[in-house]
C-alpha cells in the first residue's frame, strides 16, 4: 500500500491510503476495446515512443522527489507489435538519491549476465526533466500535495506535456511527490533530460540486480 498526504491536518497533512495494485487493476480494463486501441495506436497514444525490449529492468532510489506528478495506464509494444501494459508515471521535474539501475541477460552457455548502474550516490543528486516510467510494478513509500484521483485521463494537466491516457480512465496526479525506498520493474523510462551525478555501470556475471 502506498502513505498518500493532502494538505489538512496538525501537521499539515491528511493521511490516506491507495493501492498500487488496485489502481493498475482500474486503469487497465478501458483498454480492453479493440476499436479504442486501434484509435490509440493510431494517434501514439502509446506509453513509450519506442518498441521496447523483450527484458524488463528494475530500478532502485532511497528517495525520490518530483514535481507535476501524473498516473495512469497504458501499454508499451515491443517489435512484434504485442501490448504490455504499464502503470505511467510522469514528472515534470524531479531528483534522486542512491539510484540504482539494473538487467539481467541469460545467455546460452554462459548463463546469466548482468548490467548494474548506479548514480546519485555523493551530495549531488540525480536529476530529469520530464520523466516518464513504464512501470509493471511499484512500491515503497509515498506522499502526495493536493492529490486528484480518479480523474479522467485525458484531462491530466500538471504533469509533462502530453503525459494524458485515454478518455475514461481512471488516473490521479498532484502538485508533487516524495517517495522513500522506491522499488520499482518497469519495460521503459523516457525523459527529456536526465543528468547522472556520480555515473557508475558495471557487468557481472550471474545475478546482480538493485533489489
Amino acid at each position: 500500500m502506498t502513505d498518500v498526504r493532502s494538505r489538512d491536518d496538525a501537521d499539515g497533512y491528511k493521511t490516506g491510503r491507495v493501492g498500487l495494485r488496485r489502481f493498475a487493476l482500474l486503469a487497465v480494463p478501458g483498454f480492453a476495446a479493440t476499436a479504442a486501441l486501434a484509435v490509440a495506436l493510431a494517434n501514439g497514444a502509446l506509453a513509450a515512443s519506442f518498441a521496447v525490449s523483450g527484458q524488463e529492468f528494475k530500478v532502485s532510489a532511497d528517495e525520490l522527489t518530483g514535481d507535476g506528478f501524473v498516473q495512469y495506464g497504458s501499454f508499451d509494444t515491443n517489435v512484434r507489435d504485442e501490448l504490455l501494459p504499464v502503470a505511467v508515471t510522469g514528472l515534470r521535474k524531479a531528483e534522486m538519491t542512491n539510484l540504482c539501475q539494473s538487467v539481467v541477460t541469460s545467455l546460452p552457455v554462459v548463463g546469466d549476465i548482468s548490467l548494474k548502474l548506479s548514480a546519485g550516490t555523493g551530495k549531488k543528486k540525480v536529476e530529469a526533466t520530464d520523466l516518464m516510467l513504464d512501470a509493471t510494478q511499484l512500491a515503497g513509500n509515498a506522499s502526495f500535495t493536493n492529490i486528484e484521483i480518479g480523474r479522467d485521463a485525458s484531462t491530466l494537466d500538471k504533469g509533462p506535456d502530453g503525459a494524458q491516457g485515454m478518455q475514461d480512465l481512471f488516473s490521479q496526479q498532484a502538485d508533487d511527490i516524495r517517495m522513500t525506498k522506491l522499488r520499482q520493474t518497469a519495460w521503459a523510462t523516457t525523459a527529456g533530460t536526465f543528468k547522472l551525478a556520480g555515473l557508475h555501470m558495471k557487468i557481472y556475471k550471474g545475478r546482480t540486480e538493485c533489489f
